[in-house]
């Protein structure tokens, strides 16, 4: 067997698959969650800025709110929880990463200062705040789905539901901006199988 064949996290990619009814009531370990959330964190992101904040529903009372902006989909009601992946709008304060890093000797002030510079020069455009906040909470969410698989759980990206009621209901500051929802629970019926286009319809090698 090839050490393709072999690859754990190869595995945990073609394992991993959209679930739409899970075990209600099953509640999901804290040290797993906060696996998962770690997992999340460890995501890579634009100028190390971490664009991204996890807002976690699991109590029965918060998935009742959630229920009606989530245009009523069972999952959010049967998953043992549901991460709201937020981007940061205004990611540029977290610039003071890179203080730390000047602290711990890691990097010269003048290449922090160069940085930051960069960073807010970038930040006075609007759709580049908006574009990063999406790009890197995608990165994020995508570590959740692959953590919670490989810890033996399923997940559900949802794209439904509606962004503003769910800022009025959570109380969501205008900073963070929602990209996404992702049920993670045990699946209670598999999910259905999905195609793939094979690589000769996706890749395009050296140009157009």
């Amino acid at each position: 067997m090839s050490s393709i064949e072999n690859n754990e996290t190869l595995r945990v990619i073609n394992e991993r698959h959209a679930v739409k009814k899970y075990e209600s009531g099953f509640v999901m370990p804290e040290a797993d969650l906060n696996a998962i959330l770690t997992a999340a964190s460890e995501a890579p992101s634009s100028w190390n800025l971490q664009h991204w904040k996890f807002l976690v529903i699991e109590s029965e009372a918060d998935k009742a709110k959630l229920l009606p902006i989530a245009y009523g989909q069972s999952q959010i009601t049967d998953s043992s929880v549901t991460i709201a992946v937020l981007g940061d709008l205004e990611a540029n304060r977290n610039a003071v990463i890179y203080d730390q890093a000047v602290e711990a000797g890691a990097i010269p002030a003048e290449v922090r200062d160069a940085l930051v510079g960069q960073i807010n020069g970038a930040y006075q455009n609007p759709q580049t705040a908006r574009d990063e906040a999406i790009r890197n909470a995608s990165f994020a969410s995508q570590n959740i789905m692959l953590a919670a698989r490989s810890l033996g759980y399923d997940t559900c990206p949802m794209g439904g539901y509606n962004p503003q009621q769910l800022i009025e209901t959570f109380n969501i500051p205008a900073r963070y901006l929602p990209t996404l929802l992702i049920t993670v629970g045990k699946a209670a019926v598999p999910a259905r199988p999905s195609g793939r286009f094979p690589l000769s319809d996706v890749v395009v090698k050296g140009s157009f």
